[in-house]
């Protein structure tokens, strides 16, 4: 990987969330959707097929997205992917969580300087 960053496995409630805020910038085939979760996080998340459709499957059967069959630009059959207002109702639901628990990790791995620390 570049720059020396290994692969970060994700577990299956992060996929689902990072996979409902990718969708928020518009309706995506899933080779799109792995394309563009590896170039937002740097390189640094790269999602396999063998975890991408089984996530967007069970996003599909909890209806928080919908799919249809589409063209892509090359005419082949796709699958495109957009949110369902379930999703965009989930999704404010768990960024709301995620930013407690990032906020919660930055107070443990940086905390506070006591007075008399150095």
């Amino acid at each position: 990987m570049p720059g020396g960053q290994s692969r970060i496995e994700l577990l299956q409630g992060t996929l689902d969330f990072i996979v409902l805020q990718t969708l928020r910038w518009g309706p995506q085939h899933g080779f799109g959707l792995a394309q563009m979760i590896r170039a937002h996080s740097n390189d640094t998340l790269q999602v396999d097929t063998g975890s991408l459709y089984p996530a967007l499957h069970r996003l599909e059967r909890a209806r928080l997205i919908d799919a249809k069959w589409d063209r892509s630009g090359k005419g082949q059959r796709v699958r495109v992917y957009r949110l369902t207002a379930g999703g965009r109702k989930r999704l404010v639901a768990e960024r709301t969580k995620w930013e407690r628990m990032t906020q919660a990790i930055a107070g443990i791995l940086n905390p506070p300087i006591a007075e008399g620390e150095s």
